[in-house]
């Protein structure tokens, strides 16, 4: 088994990646929007963090959340919206990918990965590089031909704020994602 280590920053800012059990693409549907949205929302009241940067794709999303001061737990978070999403999205009649026996041995759903990836953001430059990756990969995985025709993400709060111009996008603003230097050690 992996050895996985995650960076705990109380008060930090992370890049994270969730994907979907067998990239089922269910994210950008009405049910699966919603059922994401209400689970969120739902941890956000009980514990708080703010939602800096989003984009869902069919079958994973990009996030960027920013913790409160002393607050370093976004591995409960993170359980605690698949988890409200799980139930959500199957009450109101989605389907779970097929679970295997080592899932079902451990009473796990078929809607999430097990897992999922973080990234401490290190500055302002790494904060810059994990926004532009995260409204860039619409881009990277085809399904839109410009940034901005995108619906789901928060590039267009981006812009209304000034930090992109609605063209933005045209090249990849990081052809580099996969290096090491990028990635954490």
């Amino acid at each position: 088994m992996a050895d996985y280590r995650r960076n705990y920053v109380p008060g930090g800012t992370y890049f994270f990646t969730v994907v979907t059990a067998g990239r089922r693409p269910i994210l950008t549907t009405d049910r699966g929007r919603e059922c994401l949205r209400e689970a969120i929302d739902e941890i956000k009241a009980k514990s708080p963090f703010t939602l800096f940067a989003l984009v869902l794709l069919p079958d994973h999303l990009h996030s960027v959340w920013m913790l409160p001061r002393g607050d370093a737990d976004y591995s409960t978070r993170w359980r605690q919206v698949k988890e409200k999403f799980t139930r959500k999205y199957l009450v109101r009649g989605g389907s779970e990918a097929v679970v295997s026996l080592s899932r079902q041995k451990k009473k796990e759903r078929g809607v999430w990965q097990r897992r999922f990836w973080e990234h401490t953001a290190r500055d302002e430059e790494d904060l810059k590089r994990c926004v532009d990756y995260l409204h860039w990969n619409p881009r990277k995985h085809n399904v839109a031909a410009r940034v901005q025709d995108w619906p789901w993400s928060t590039f267009h709060r981006f812009v209304e704020e000034g930090e992109y111009d609605l063209n933005w996008g045209g090249t990849d603003p990081c052809p580099n994602y996969d290096t090491p230097e990028w990635n954490d050690e």
